[in-house]
């Protein structure tokens, strides 16, 4: 039927039974009653009768007596049922109507609740009528009696959540409130409710466990001491009856043990979970409950034999086991091995406990004593039950007959160990089965088979390598030490002494121990030397670091070389070794040539220390190289309302956590070191070891050139070999044998002072060193300074200067795109005389400023200008500016006209200074100027270096007037301006200025009998096409050497445009004739007639451009060898020596009265 209950909780279809007893009022509930399984739930008045008086005789006194008991006892559940019967109808005439007697029942006693009485018709008869009549009756009751029930059994739980809430209270019994939640736990298991039924027995243990804890923390209750009785039976768990009375009754009479309560806990809770078909869950309560059981035991500090708490866990294992077989079939078994297989592991450890506490594993057998101590073990089990006792392989028998002899003992415990081991790897637990195999290796030690133990030993040794587990390492070493020497395994015991001498996990007398089987057998096998044991030695000690001397590893042949290495020892005592060793790998390389003592040093390590890692742990694979713990919150929430119902931590990354590591190599086995008996070594003789750091120096002098290489270092005490097969950072170092070698490169800090003799010379310096020993360094410092010389003025009187004009030094100009200044490449050539290659040297001068110079003349007044251009990024400021005559000539004064003292020059702009050259004889002397000023940045920033005054030299030579030109324009006769297409007349006048000087003495210099006369060319150029020459524009005059001789050159010349035009330019060339060695050859057409020599145009540029050249270079316009007549020569005048007073000069030109088109040149 469908149950409804309170509370909001879930309606649940359940089978209710009920029992139909004859009316007692001894059987009625008494106040107190805790019985709900025997509770009347309903009561029922049957009655068939049918005559009035009858019912007012006897039938009505009799319902009220019976209301009024169950008033007196609080029962208002009552059902009044009237049978009729038709046979009696009809012998009876004075019968009322069918519902007469109904109806008065109803009236009398069902006045507000007149459902509470039935009628059933016939119930014997099978007619609709009587079957209507039934179907009706049995509703009712089924209404009734559901009312019934659900409202007694909430008050049922109301009476025992308020005897709960009184568990603090003195006097209260928890055996009393166990069998009151018990009967509610029964009445949901009649309901087969059995989930309801689970919960009520999970509560009583919990409530129970946590009183057991409180008491281990102080705070007891009284009747904890009831279950704190000596334990006097052992049984194991009863889990074949349903509900096991005996220990019931214990508990109701609080007479239990603690044993006995927890039997029969676990007992109605494996029934329940058989019932809900949930056996892998019995198996992992019961782990829990017989490992819980032991610490509660010990928590309420009950008295236990020895070896009864190991029987009881034994017999609890394998009937859980056997329980679970009965009601699941092989297939599920074995497909749940990961349940139960932890009850295997359990119940093997107890039964070797029981073995060596009643001396099975012992080597003579058990003793009177072991065997006194199994018979009260055996005692302690009573007979055996009832419902084992035709199985043969019950739990009883099973313990009985391993404790009955060795033998028997020995085949139940392999069985078993074999049979854990097998499950534990069947599904993937490694780390179990190992430690079970653990054991089995520590059994087969006592059995004196360490064969069959080591095999267990190194899986154990193996696993826990792998995982880090440092104590474990520890033990399973020591077992298999033992196992090794009982084996004769020598090489295997020494390895393994020696780790277990350098582990710090064991005491130091066993560390002194294992370190002394290792001298033992070094001393022993002095005299007679064979066969060579080699050893890690990781276990043995720890190379720290080397430091070479020299600090950079590199020495010359015939050159002493130290080592030294710090090994830190791990062992307890101190270790007296006949010999450390380090072997070494000579190699030469294909490009040794390259290892000069300059590359080695260069790219050696400068302090000379190797320092190598030490093992964080005896293990390659330890916990510390797993990856971290990626943890995270896990929240449930209610599907229905998202209330929380479960919060947790969740680790994403288990997997890694947890691998299997089956595949990895053996981790402890000897390694099979290799011993580099052929390589040359350096030894060290006689080293005694210190517990911690210990140096040793090792020393070699070099013989063959080449790289050295340190393999392997080897500490031998005897025939005991620890090795280090490979040092690794690499360490090396070299030999060298060279010729003297030369390196240069800038110096950050001043060197050391030394004693040269240095002669120089204008193109050369030459430098002895002083005397050396072999492959000794001499270091010495040479300052190489930028020092050019101005050009010679040429052309248009100015000169550039960039950089140094000397021939083996050829200027390269760039400009940086990054930052700030101009560059001006140098190659330096140095040559030794023990090598016939040259070592050339590029020097990079940054140039921050570009410097010209000119001449500026007005008569014969003339004017110095310097023309400083910043090259640079960056702003400068310019002070203390100063221009001086070098050559110390009294002749020549300078006087500046600058009026600033300071000037700003920004990022690619000018400043221009400018003097005025004076002198007081006649002609006046060459000039040799030097240019000097003060710079720094414009910005604040403090400076890391100071900076030196910025010069600039040059010369200037024959810089007085020596000609004067002067051009004048006439309009046409009879109009007083000029017009645009009429011919103008120019006249050019060339005056000299003084009297013969040196400077006219050259080939162009001819003599006369009343005056010397010098040739002369003028040329009339027009560069801007304003006007257009007509005739001759140049040509040859001949020109007296006296002052104030004047030549006039009469031409005509045509305006193309109106307005003020500049006049044409007028040059003047010295005519040198054909028989220099050097001419500048001319076309010979052009030669007809002195006085109209026409130059062509590309000529003349090329005159102009040598103008920059070097100081008497002569500007070639052709081949050297002209193939045709021997042509004259021209030759510039220098700058400064013509002056033409009308540059500058302009005149006004009209337009012609008959243009359409006017142009107009605007200058």
């Amino acid at each position: 039927m469908e149950w409804r209950r309170s509370y909001g909780r879930a309606p649940k279809m359940i089978h209710l039974e009920s029992n139909f007893v004859q009316f007692k009022e001894e059987l009625l509930p008494k106040e107190g009653n805790k019985a709900l399984l025997t509770f009347p739930f309903l009561h029922i008045y049957w009655t068939e009768c049918c005559d009035t008086e009858v019912y007012k005789a006897t039938v009505k006194d009799d319902l009220t007596k019976w209301q009024n008991v169950l008033k007196a006892h609080s029962s208002v559940d009552w059902l009044i049922v009237v049978v009729e019967n038709d046979a009696k109808k009809k012998n009876k005439t004075n019968i009322l109507p069918r519902t007469s007697i109904v109806d008065k029942i109803r009236n009398d006693f069902c006045n507000k609740q007149s459902d509470r009485c039935v009628v059933l018709n016939d119930p014997l008869k099978d007619s609709s009528r009587t079957q209507e009549s039934w179907n009706a009756f049995l509703t009712k009751l089924r209404t009734l009696l559901l009312m019934s029930f659900t409202k007694n059994l909430g008050k049922f739980e109301d009476d025992m959540r308020t005897l709960r809430e009184k568990r603090t209270e003195p006097g209260w019994s928890f055996c009393e409130y166990f069998m009151v939640q018990e009967e509610l736990a029964f009445v949901f298991e009649m309901l087969q409710q059995f989930e309801d039924a689970l919960v009520q027995y999970d509560e009583l243990d919990a409530l129970f466990s946590q009183y057991v804890v409180n008491f281990g923390a102080g705070d007891g209750a009284n009747w904890l001491t009831f279950f704190c009785q000596p334990v006097k039976s052992w049984n194991g768990l009863t889990l074949r009856k349903p509900i096991d009375m005996e220990k019931r009754e214990l508990i109701q009479r609080q007479e239990a043990t603690l044993l006995d309560l927890r039997s029969y806990l676990f007992a109605r809770q494996c029934t329940l979970l058989l019932f809900l078909q949930r056996p892998w869950e019995v198996a992992q309560r019961a782990l829990e409950l017989l490992h819980s059981c032991v610490q509660e035991l010990k928590l309420l500090e009950v008295s236990v034999p020895p070896g009864a708490l190991d029987c009881w866990v034994f017999l609890s294992c394998l009937e859980v086991l056997q329980r679970i077989e009965g009601c699941c079939d092989r297939a599920q078994i074995d497909s749940n091995i990961a349940h139960t297989v932890g009850l295997w592991s359990y119940a093997t450890e107890k039964l070797k406990s029981l073995g060596y506490l009643c001396g099975l594993v012992s080597e003579k057998g058990p003793n009177s004593e072991d065997l006194n101590r199994t018979v009260d073990l055996l005692a302690g089990l009573g007979a055996e039950r009832p419902e084992t006792a035709n199985t043969a392989q019950s739990p009883y028998k099973k313990l009985k007959e391993a404790l009955s002899s060795v033998e028997a003992f020995e085949k139940h415990y392999l069985d078993l160990s074999h049979a854990t081991i097998e499950m534990y790897t069947s599904i993937g637990r490694i780390r179990s089965a190992k430690f079970v195999g653990k054991d089995l290796a520590e059994f087969y030690m006592k059995k004196k088979s360490p064969q069959k133990a080591e095999t267990y030993l190194q899986g154990a040794l193996k696993n826990y390598l792998a995982e880090g587990w440092a104590l474990p390492i520890t033990h399973t070493r020591k077992q298999l030490a033992e196992c090794q020497k009982h084996l004769g395994q020598i090489e295997n015991y020494l390895q393994t002494s020696s780790l277990l001498a350098s582990d710090h996990h064991l005491t130091e007398e066993e560390r002194k121990y294992f370190c002394q089987e290792i001298l033992n057998f070094a001393s022993e096998q002095t005299d007679s030397p064979g066969h060579k044991v080699v050893l890690p030695m990781h276990s043995f000690a720890h190379l720290r670091d080397l430091r070479f001397t020299p600090s950079n590893a590199v020495v010359h042949v015939g050159g002493v070389l130290s080592v030294e290495i710090t090994v830190c020892s791990q062992m307890p005592v101190p270790v007296h070794m006949d010999q450390i060793a380090i072997s070494v790998h000579f190699s030469i390389e294909k490009n040794s040539y390259r290892k000069t003592a300059e590359w080695l040093t260069k790219h050696k390590t400068s302090n000379g220390i190797i320092n190598f890692p030490m093992e964080t742990s005896p293990f390659p694979a330890s916990q510390n190289s797993l990856p971290a713990l990626e943890l995270y919150e896990m929240f449930e929430r209610s599907p229905s309302d998202n209330s929380l119902n479960t919060t947790g931590i969740i680790c994403k990354n288990v997997h890694m956590l947890l691998r299997r590591q089956e595949s990895s190599t053996a981790l402890d086995t000897p390694s099979g070191v290799a011993l580099d008996d052929g390589a040359p070594v350096l030894k060290c003789c006689g080293v005694t070891l210190e517990p911690g750091a210990n140096t040793i120096t090792f020393r070699t002098q070099a013989k063959e050139p080449g790289t050295y290489t340190l393999r392997q270092l080897c500490a031998s005490a005897g025939p005991v070999c620890f090795v280090l097969p490979h040092l690794y950072p690499l360490a090396q170092y070299d030999v060298y044998s060279q010729e003297p070698q030369l390196h240069v490169e800038p110096l950050a800090e001043k060197a050391s002072d030394a004693s040269l003799r240095v002669q120089s010379s204008d193109k050369v310096t030459s430098i002895s060193l002083p005397a050396a020993p072999a492959y000794h360094m001499i270091e010495f410092e040479l300052e190489v300074l930028s020092l050019p010389s101005a050009p010679a003025a040429g052309g248009e009187g100015e000169s550039t200067m960039l950089g140094m004009t000397e021939a083996q030094r050829k200027p390269k100009d760039t400009q940086k795109a990054d930052h700030c200044m101009a560059t001006t490449d140098h190659k330096v050539s140095i040559e030794c005389p023990w090598s016939i290659y040259s070592t050339v040297i590029a020097l990079t001068f940054s140039v921050p400023f570009r410097t010209t110079h000119a001449v500026l003349s007005a008569g014969t007044r003339k004017y110095i200008q310097v023309c400083v251009q910043n090259l640079s990024e960056l702003d400068f400021r310019l002070s203390d500016s100063d221009l001086v005559d070098t050559g110390d000539s009294t002749d020549l004064q300078l006087l500046p006209l600058n009026t600033k003292s300071q000037q700003h020059i920004c990022s690619r702009q000018s400043v221009f200074f400018v003097w005025e050259l004076t002198w007081t004889r006649e002609p006046p002397p060459s000039l040799r100027g030097r240019f000097s000023m003060e710079f720094r940045p414009a910005s604040e920033e403090r400076l890391s270096i100071s900076l030196k005054p910025y010069t600039y030299e040059f010369q200037v030579e024959n810089f007085f007037t020596l000609y004067t030109v002067k051009a004048e324009i006439l309009p046409p006769a009879g109009t007083e301006l000029c017009r645009t297409g009429s011919l103008c007349a120019l006249e050019v006048s060339i005056t000299r200025l003084s009297d013969l000087l040196e400077v006219d003495r050259d080939e162009a210099l001819t003599e006369s009998d009343e005056y010397f006369s010098t040739k002369l060319m003028y040329e009339v150029v027009d560069n801007s096409s304003n006007w257009a020459v007509c005739g001759k524009s140049s040509g040859v005059i001949s020109m007296p050497v006296v002052a104030q001789a004047t030549h006039r050159v009469h031409m005509e010349v045509m305006p193309l445009f109106a307005g003020y035009l500049p006049l044409p330019d007028v040059r003047l060339f010295k005519y040198l004739p054909h028989h220099s060695a050097h001419s500048s050859q001319l076309d010979a057409d052009s030669w007809i007639e002195n006085d109209s020599l026409s130059v062509d145009k590309h000529v003349d540029d090329q005159l102009d451009s040598s103008s920059i050249k070097s100081r008497g270079s002569v500007h070639s316009a052709a081949s050297s060898e002209h193939k045709g007549l021997p042509m004259p020569r021209l030759q510039a005048l220098p700058p400064g020596q013509v002056f033409n007073s009308s540059t500058g000069m302009q005149i006004l030109v009209i337009p012609s009265k008959d243009d359409h088109v006017l142009e107009v040149s605007v200058t």
